[in-house]
């Protein structure tokens, strides 16, 4: 099938202008070992303090709005930053899918060094064969593997879970085996279906194109360290790989310098860590959804437009889809996770947004939240 071409002109104005930005950025502000503040104050201020934070019932009762902590930096400040539920600037949160982001980074980081391509056969770097050597380092990205799974979660039933299954049950493991063992559904690179056992499988994958050297430290030398991420956590499963689809936990003021790496194409206070290009390749609707195949779990009425482990805020119109945060710029990108667990990134506004939370429910607002943070920006331009 040939893919779609978007003819939506802003999306080619987009791409441009990020083309444009290839060297690192200059006379922007990066934080040290702490951000810089520039805390807002006024009815802004407090509008998104009772929207963020004010709690429906009982905490217990799990209903309405749970936030547990925001942070928002605009020009390299922190400009608004609360916490509630227990929870303060020096606790570690659970990211949930948002790790698939950081994961996207890191396979970033070992392309830039020649570790393994985007078109590497995962069998290059996997112990797979058969069919599954049809999978590209790409598909994975994509999550248009082709295989079998259901990433059904606590709304549905659990023995129906792939993912579930994966995370606590028989694969828990050896995640990255259960998932090749679920063999092809699809043609890989045809469909896409939003999988966290693509990621783990990523995750595998990139570790064997690294080697030993390397396999158990590269999140801290590819991404943590370089940019400051003190509080950042990994977890492994019982063979030692990484859980890329789930287990990243950090501080929100630490998962704000993952995203305003993002934010900056890649480059950290001069240095490129992310090699040029990935950033804008990661933030463009990735190839397998281009396709106009789904499966519909994954593609909704309002559903963000996936890039490569990164959501986006593009309408394709062949596809009939518009943009999911219209209250913000058509560039916002984000990575986002299980029960309200975001990092926004808006380079038109130079700002970006983390959020960490317990939404059992699906009632809270992004595109309020988004509004409220450009508002706050806004009042804050020089």
């Amino acid at each position: 099938m040939q893919r779609l071409v978007l003819s939506c002109c802003v999306v080619a104005s987009l791409l441009a202008a990020r083309e444009a930005a290839a060297a690192c950025p200059v006379g922007v502000t990066w934080p040290a070992a702490d951000w810089p503040e520039a805390l807002a104050s006024g009815p802004t201020v407090a509008a998104a303090d009772e929207y963020l934070f004010t709690l429906t019932g009982r905490d217990e009762d799990r209903e309405g709005i749970r936030t547990d902590g925001v942070v928002i930096v605009h020009r390299g400040r922190v400009i608004y930053e609360r916490y509630a539920r227990g929870y303060a600037r020096h606790n570690r949160h659970l990211a949930w899918s948002v790790s698939k982001s950081f994961l996207n980074a890191m396979v970033g980081v070992g392309v830039g060094r020649g570790a393994l391509t985007v078109d590497d056969s995962i069998c290059d770097h996997y112990d797979a064969d058969g069919e599954l050597c049809d999978i590209t380092v790409g598909d994975l990205l994509d999550w248009g593997s082709g295989l079998d799974w259901n990433e059904g979660y606590e709304d549905e039933p659990y023995y129906l879970s792939s993912v579930i299954a994966m995370l606590y049950g028989i694969g828990s493991g050896d995640m990255a085996a259960f998932v090749a063992a679920q063999g092809l559904a699809e043609t890989p690179g045809t469909i896409y279906r939003y999988s966290s056992g693509d990621t783990v499988l990523l995750s595998a994958v990139l570790a064997g194109a690294l080697g030993p050297d390397l396999a158990d430290d590269y999140p801290w030398e590819f991404i943590f360290d370089p940019i400051g991420m003190k509080s950042a956590m990994f977890e492994r499963d019982q063979v030692g790989t990484y859980v890329g689809s789930s287990y990243v936990y950090a501080t929100p003021r630490d998962l704000a310098r993952f995203g305003y790496l993002f934010l900056r194409d890649g480059c950290w206070d001069g240095q490129r860590i992310v090699p040029e290009g990935w950033v804008a390749a990661s933030t463009q609707p990735n190839p397998s959804f281009q396709m106009g195949k789904s499966y519909e779990h994954f593609l909704r009425d309002g559903d963000a437009v996936p890039g490569r482990h990164w959501w986006l805020n593009l309408p394709i119109p062949e596809l009939a889809h518009e943009r999911r945060w219209p209250a913000a710029p058509p560039d916002t990108f984000a990575g986002l996770g299980h029960w309200g667990q975001t990092i926004f990134v808006v380079p038109s506004a130079d700002l970006v947004l983390v959020r960490t939370a317990d939404d059992r429910e699906s009632g809270f607002d992004q595109n309020r939240y988004l509004e409220l943070a450009l508002t706050l920006a806004a009042e804050d331009s020089p």
